[in-house]
């Protein structure tokens, strides 16, 4: 490459730095600021010259920042003098520009202001590049010595720290605007604990005036019962100790001006500069959180249906008990036959019957035991203090005979029986979980007895679940064979009828037993290595049956299916959903997955990002029976969710029970307002239909539509609901 070429590209590069040096300073383009007026004033009167400037050279501009002696404009830079002083790190000095080529016919000599002297230093920023000059000019020629050069030179440095300064009071200015824009409180304190700094949020949120928090101990927020705590972690900070609240949010109580107290989560960050130590806090009002927290902590409590404890509840309880080495037994009863009842005469009747045997059991028992629904038909007994046999056996025994006496509920008399499994605490178990599965295991094997019994736990049944692993092994013959089937249950728009979905649900033609409903297999098959092949089956056959029904000329619709913990675990999940979807030629929106919200809680981070994968490519994802597990609001947000479904407990009861009602009303708004497809389970009767519709509720699954079909009866069902929309859309 030629010389001059090389020389060309490095002078391309230095005023390529140079102009982006000056941006850097966010001073191009800028008009005339008073603040540096003061130092042109101070060189024309150390210098004697009439004329003083700071300047700053552009790419195409010479724009003057301050002038004195002289009223200029902006010039080109090709007629400016300061464009030469930047070309050199020293101060240019011309004694006569009338003598100096470069400058005789420079339009500011030969007209007005019609300079003859002048000298330049380079205003030059940290990195070495020369972005303007602070500059003197007189009218008649003149000589300009070294001192003096030094002087001009300490000069244009003071004219630098200034824009430096004001590029740091930009930054401030900006930080500035940006807390008060925010929505967050924002304090900071010195080593003295005062308040150096708040925001408009933090004055709105304590109640006081700018004046009155400035200068004032951060006390002043800090309830009179906090206050020690706070003083000795303060001092041990400013002492040079450490806090293990720094980076972390938490949450605590702040005072208001007017004495009220506020929940707040807060998060701490400290410092050290020429002052000492200080401290910052970032504070959010989380009043209407803790308000939504502790009504779904009451929900996350109760059973909604009954109002008694739910599994939540008792667990907690009778670890409570069991930690304080107390004796206790443990009850877990079942109603014998409340399938077929459900079965006959729909969920109403059998959430009334749950409802009857909620209130008659506590009433039968002493005052200190707690009775909980565990869902279903199933509930528990907390004996508390019944560490023997026979004082078991009392309680247990008028458990059981609670069942002596029909129901009568809704016109109908049901004579219900019960099994109880029972086991004591300590020989039965050491904590809640192994108790209360030692009751489970006694109720299994009462069940398998033939039932309406109570039998108390046997350490051999532990050792011995030969009942659970013949059903996994029977299951495994059951996938082998086929007898494994799906029924599809309709999911319709409440507006005009219209099916656009069916929920795929697993049934088992057995051999010997006719048709069984997955509530006798589906805990072993959950329990069992099956779970994930037999759920891999499901999901395979479901997307089958649906491009056979497109085939068939059926109107397209969503197939939703149920997932295993197994499955929602599996690090195989996207791509066993994928692949059955390419298989059938099925696009990712005809299918959906349900999930239950004790699934969904898994702390599992994979797990998550899979189903967040899958609801990104159109693959719906619902929370089944919404409203009976433990999700908080935040968690709802954060799950990759398109649908929330209500459950049926919530809808059997609402048109009677107002709080019910309150609770559908709450997670229908909740899931419209963020932007979830709501589907009520349950739903039977006409009124509650339109109640539903009253409430916002778009879509609806329960027997007023249909129970769950064979595949065949299922497709007879979508021709004919094809048929009535097209008749009314004929008419």
């Amino acid at each position: 490459m030629h010389k001059d070429a090389v020389v060309g590209d490095e002078d391309c590069g230095i005023e390529r730095g140079r102009l982006e040096a000056l941006a850097g300073l966010w001073i191009a383009g800028t008009a005339p600021e008073p603040r540096f007026d003061a130092i042109t004033q101070l060189a024309a009167h150390l210098f004697e010259t009439p004329m003083a400037f700071i300047t700053l050279v552009e790419k195409d501009i010479q724009r003057f920042k301050a002038a004195h002696g002289v009223d200029i404009s902006d010039t080109a830079r090709s007629m400016s003098v300061c464009t030469h002083t930047i070309e050199g790190a020293d101060v240019l000095v011309v004694p006569d520009m009338r003598e100096d080529p470069r400058f005789a016919n420079n339009p500011l000599v030969v007209a007005a202001p019609f300079v003859r002297f002048y000298a330049g230093a380079p205003l030059t920023t940290e990195d070495g590049f020369r972005i303007g000059a602070l500059c003197i000019a007189d009218t008649v020629p003149r000589q300009f010595d070294e001192r003096q050069q030094r002087t001009l030179k300490l000069l244009a440095s003071q004219a630098m720290e200034q824009m430096r300064l004001r590029q740091k009071e930009i930054v401030r200015s900006t930080a500035m605007n940006f807390s008060d824009a925010t929505g967050l409180a924002l304090f900071s304190i010195n080593a003295a604990g005062l308040i150096e700094f708040v925001n408009r949020a933090a004055l709105c949120l304590f109640g006081y005036s700018h004046d009155e928090m400035i200068g004032r101990p951060i006390d002043i927020i800090i309830p009179d019962r906090f206050r020690g705590a706070h003083h000795a972690g303060l001092a041990r900070v400013l002492a040079g100790g450490s806090t293990k609240l720094i980076g972390k949010t938490v949450e605590v109580v702040a005072r208001k001006k007017d004495q009220t107290e506020v929940p707040i989560e807060i998060s701490l960050s400290i410092w050290n500069d020429e002052r000492g130590v200080g401290m910052g806090a970032i504070i959010r009002d989380i009043s209407d959180r803790r308000d939504r927290d502790a009504r779904l902590l009451r929900m996350a409590n109760q059973d909604t249906l009954t109002g008694l404890s739910n599994r939540h509840r008792f667990e907690n309880l009778l670890q409570e008990v069991l930690s304080a080495n107390r004796a206790a037994t443990v009850a877990v009863l079942d109603l014998d036959g409340f399938k077929d009842v459900n079965d006959s005469l729909g969920h109403t009747v059998g959430d009334a019957l749950l409802q009857a045997v909620a209130v008659r059991l506590p009433s039968v028992l002493a005052a200190d035991v707690t009775v909980a629904r565990f869902g279903g038909d199933e509930f528990a007994i907390l004996l508390p203090e019944a560490g023997t046999l026979d004082e078991a056996l009392i309680s247990v025994g008028a458990a059981l005979s609670a069942f002596e006496a029909p129901f009568d509920v809704g016109g109908h008399v049901f004579q219900v029986a019960a099994t109880i499994g029972f086991a004591l605490a300590p020989e039965h178990g050491a904590d809640a979980e192994e108790l209360l599965a030692s009751a489970d295991f006694a109720l299994y094997r009462a069940k398998q007895a033939g039932g309406s019994a109570m039998l108390m736990f046997d350490p051999e049944m532990r050792n011995d679940s030969l009942a659970r692993r013949a059903i996994q092994d029977e299951l495994l013959r059951a996938l082998q064979n086929g007898e494994l089937v799906l029924h599809y249950q309709p999911q319709v728009s409440l507006a005009d009828g219209h099916v656009f979905g069916m929920e795929a649900l697993i049934r088992w033609q057995h051999p010997q037993h006719g048709m069984v409903f997955p509530g006798a297999f589906l805990p072993a098959l959950e329990s069992s290595s099956l779970a994930l092949p037999v759920g891999w089956w499901v999901l395979n056959e479901a997307c089958r049956q649906a491009a056979e029904w497109l085939a068939e000329g059926l109107p397209p619709i969503k197939v939703s299916v149920n997932l295993f913990a197994a499955q929602y675990r599996a690090s195989t999940l996207v791509q066993h959903v994928v692949d059955s979807l390419e298989k059938h030629g099925l696009a990712p929106s005809t299918l959906g997955l349900e999930v239950t919200e004790t699934i969904a809680l898994l702390d599992d981070d994979h797990a998550f990002a899979a189903v967040r994968t899958l609801r990104d490519l159109g693959v719906g994802i619902a929370f089944d029976d919404f409203g009976t597990g433990y999700a908080s609001l935040s968690s709802l947000q954060r799950f990759p969710l398109t649908t929330l479904k209500i459950d049926r407990s919530f809808i059997s009861d609402m048109l009677d029970n107002p709080h019910d009602a309150a609770i559908t009303r709450a997670m229908l708004t909740m899931g419209n307002e963020l932007g979830l497809e709501t589907i009520a389970e349950g739903i039977e009767t006409e009124e509650q239909e339109i109640a539903l519709r009253l409430l916002g509720c778009k879509a609806g699954q329960g027997y007023r539509y249909g129970k769950a079909l064979p595949a065949e009866q299922a497709a007879a069902l979508l021709a004919t609901a094809a048929d009535d929309q097209r008749a009314k859309r004929s008419a």
